[in-house]
């Protein structure tokens, strides 16, 4: 595996350990923290929770990227949430006490990286295995419920990106 920068993660080869069905996942996770660094660059503690166009504030989409892959983990492992999983749900939306960007950043990288020992901890025939998501018990497989955490980072770091460009603009 190379570390150009230059390419996206995808193009960098496969990475070491990861089943060859989580690649798509697992590259995915490191693309979304990879864009996070680069976008929130010098982005002002105080405007993480400013709200543009009654859309979510980028301390909730960071916020959110960390639960979601948090919380599709735990029932990927046939498990229920925690009081504290639900608790850090409860406050994804929360402005009060004001982020601090880089611990935002840092706590999502993290989270990829417990996701990263996990993957590596799976069997090609664990992938497969179903699963269920939430109190109503939603079908799913331990692969779907990873993928979902993947796209579903990237589909927030594109909402991420709008709404600090605008931010950003607005200062200007």
């Amino acid at each position: 595996m190379t570390s150009d920068k230059l390419s996206e993660v995808w193009l960098r080869g496969p990475l070491p350990e990861v089943p060859e069905l989580l690649q798509p996942a697992a590259h995915s996770l490191l693309q979304t923290v990879e864009e996070l660094k680069e976008i929130l660059v010098d982005f002002p503690d105080d405007l993480m929770i400013r709200e543009v166009a009654g859309r979510a504030t980028v301390a909730f989409h960071v916020r959110h990227m960390t639960g979601v892959l948090d919380r599709m983990m735990t029932y990927s492992k046939g498990l229920p949430l925690s009081e504290e999983q639900i608790d850090f749900l409860k406050g994804e939306k929360k402005v009060e006490p004001l982020p601090d960007t880089e611990n935002l950043i840092v706590q999502f990288e993290d989270k990829v990286k417990e996701a990263f020992l996990y993957f590596k901890s799976l069997e090609g025939s664990d992938l497969t295995e179903q699963r269920t998501v939430g109190r109503k018990h939603l079908p799913s497989t331990v692969i779907g419920l990873l993928f979902h955490a993947a796209e579903h980072a990237q589909r927030h770091l594109g909402q991420l990106l709008v709404t600090v460009s605008v931010l950003r603009a607005q200062l200007k």
